[in-house]
């Protein structure tokens, strides 16, 4: 079996970038994708806006042309997976990583597919995998939904939004706008100040004017078939019709699929053990590259300022 320099696991920008480094050097890599390239944005909403400009999401040097200030969700579709189709990376589509293991010095990496050999792996999984559970009562029934992707499906239903983010926020407008009946439940005090600066006066006046009723310092407690109940900032239990929830909590990292692998976790966020200067972990010669280095706390790695992972990385293989 040909031992690999490099096994990438996942096909996200990260991981594209950190083949097009590996390329560059002349190290034979494999990426093992199990969705289509870049699947997490090709999850994200249809019409969702980056808060970044086009040149900060630019991978290799590669321009990254976009007309609107801003891109979209197709327009990065486009270019991640042109780069793909013109520098012929290598890369397996559809095929999910299972296990991954060391023996004398190499790494042996199981997948639902075949099974490969490399001397380094680089783990760039990111976050958008597993959503993160309120854990209550209901949350499992079919209405409930951890992905959003248009408004449509929602026109002239009674929706329930949790969250503050900004996909909560953009569920929230979009679903408005085409006809819903919209109640926020915020666990904060206010909307996060993460979310995009063009969008947050939109919806903080929405809810000024009523048009979407927000519930901030509030809980949910149980999902009906019919409705929902959650306790407000004073207390008090409610209970009001529903036909969908929109629960956009966050999502997490597959932490198991970590530990597995031999890296160790570490506090409350279980923030994976690596060295900054390296990206390597606890395991000698595996990496970690993106956003997945945030453990719980995804908000501290973006594209834009985890794309210098894969030159770290690749230059610390090359001494190696």
């Amino acid at each position: 079996m040909e031992i690999l320099d490099i096994l990438i696991i996942g096909g996200g920008p990260i991981g594209l970038n950190c083949a097009l480094e590996a390329q560059k050097n002349n190290l034979s890599y494999l990426i093992i994708e199990k969705g289509t390239i870049v699947n997490s944005l090709y999850n994200y909403p249809l019409y969702m806006r980056f808060f970044s400009t086009a040149e900060k999401l630019e991978i290799a040097e590669i321009p990254f042309i976009c007309a609107a200030p801003k891109p979209g969700r197709q327009e990065a579709l486009e270019y991640y997976q042109g780069i793909t189709r013109q520098k012929e990376l290598n890369i397996h589509l559809y095929e999910k990583v299972l296990n991954v293991s060391k023996d004398n010095g190499v790494f042996d990496i199981v997948t639902s597919k075949s099974r490969y050999k490399a001397k380094n792996v680089i783990i760039s999984t990111g976050f958008y995998d597993i959503p993160n559970l309120m854990n209550i009562p209901g949350e499992d029934l079919p209405k409930v939904k951890h992905y959003y992707t248009e408004p449509y499906p929602y026109a002239q239903q009674k929706i329930v939004v949790v969250g503050s983010s900004n996909s909560a926020v953009d569920a929230a407008l979009e679903t408005y706008r085409k006809g819903a009946e919209v109640t926020m439940i915020i666990r904060h005090s206010e909307i996060s100040k993460s979310v995009k600066y063009w969008v947050k006066p939109d919806i903080e006046n929405r809810i000024a004017e009523g048009s979407i009723q927000a519930y901030f310092n509030a809980e949910m407690l149980e999902i009906k078939e019919n409705s929902v109940i959650f306790r407000d900032e004073k207390g008090q239990s409610h209970e009001i019709e529903n036909d969908f929830v929109l629960a956009m909590t966050g999502y997490l990292p597959d932490f198991d699929f970590l530990q597995n692998s031999g890296i160790e976790l570490q506090g409350e966020c279980l923030n994976p053990l690596y060295n900054p200067e390296t990206m390597e972990t606890n395991i000698q010669n595996l990496y970690l590259a993106g956003v997945v280095c945030g453990g719980k706390d995804t908000h501290l790695w973006f594209i834009e300022n985890s794309r210098i992972h894969a030159a770290i990385i690749i230059k610390n293989i090359l001494k190696s």
